[in-house]
């Protein structure tokens, strides 16, 4: 992609993921994830109702009228983008591939963060670590971010969730919002998952394709493993090889439910065809 097209991608999807931050998410993303406390404000005057255990009695005896202390959330807080750049995340027949739908997602997760002044980092992987964004406030990040997501390109083709997940626990010791969006085609990592749900807040976002889960019948065709380049011949024609297909995505998806139930952290599936805006909004608002 070049680079006057990669800055006119840059705004398109500033404008449109921007202003679904600013008139649907920025509400539901504040209630759903919380900061780490509340913070002395300020005093003020007592009024009827106020909590009597909020009052300040220092404060009250100097004036010798009552005076409540007023707290405010400490909002502050570190959002984490782990990002899957793998070769299969580029696959996608319908409105848009994965790795398109992750991007929109990120930006529209990052806007929200800033807009509530919050730090955006991201970690692109594929069967290993491929770059990491430190943590940063502001436009200008953001933006910079997407322009990485449109234009990064990974050094390997692979999934290595577990490896990741370990880089990102070694290198991340403040307790941060984490996303981890991939189409989760990874080996095992569900010991490295529960390390990280234990430290952070971990929300899983696994993106797919409808043919991910089901063949059309439409004959002979040979299909190629994206990350291994293995490929072979399969007669969609026949019924059995369909149902074998869909049994196959239903037990990936069913480990990847329960890995994430288990370690209790929180997954949620978009399929590349969906609204994802409606994804997202009952998913904050589930969690607020």
């Amino acid at each position: 992609m070049e680079t006057a097209e990669i800055l006119k991608k840059v705004r398109q999807i500033e404008i449109k993921t921007k202003g679904l931050t600013n008139h649907i998410f920025a509400g539901e993303y504040h209630s759903a994830f919380k900061g780490r406390g509340m913070s002395f404000s300020e005093v003020r005057d007592y009024h009827f109702g106020d909590d009597v255990r909020s009052i300040d009695w220092n404060v009250t005896a100097r004036f010798n009228h009552p005076f409540v202390k007023v707290f405010e959330e400490e909002r502050e807080l570190t959002v984490m983008l782990l990002v899957d750049m793998s070769e299969s995340s580029s696959f996608g027949t319908q409105k848009r591939d994965k790795r398109e739908l992750i991007t929109e997602l990120c930006a529209v997760l990052a806007f929200s963060a800033i807009k509530n002044n919050d730090k955006v980092g991201v970690i692109f992987f594929s069967d290993g670590m491929e770059r990491y964004i430190p943590p940063k406030k502001g436009k200008s990040h953001i933006l910079f971010i997407i322009r990485e997501l449109l234009s990064f390109t990974p050094k390997r083709k692979g999934t290595n969730i577990k490896e990741t997940l370990r880089f990102f626990n070694n290198a991340t010791k403040k307790r941060s919002i984490v996303f981890l969006l991939s189409d989760f085609l990874s080996g095992n990592y569900q010991d490295a998952l529960n390390i990280a749900a234990k430290r952070h807040d971990v929300v899983g976002i696994q993106v797919y394709d409808q043919r991910d889960r089901e063949l059309p019948p439409v004959g002979l065709i040979q299909v190629a493993d994206a990350e291994t380049g293995a490929t072979q011949w399969i007669d969609t024609a026949d019924r059995r090889v369909r149902q074998y297909y869909e049994y196959q995505f239903a037990q990936h998806a069913q480990y990847c439910k329960n890995a994430f139930m288990k370690s209790g952290a929180e997954l949620m599936s978009i399929r590349t065809d969906e609204d994802y805006v409606k994804a997202l909004q009952t998913f904050f608002l589930n969690r607020a």
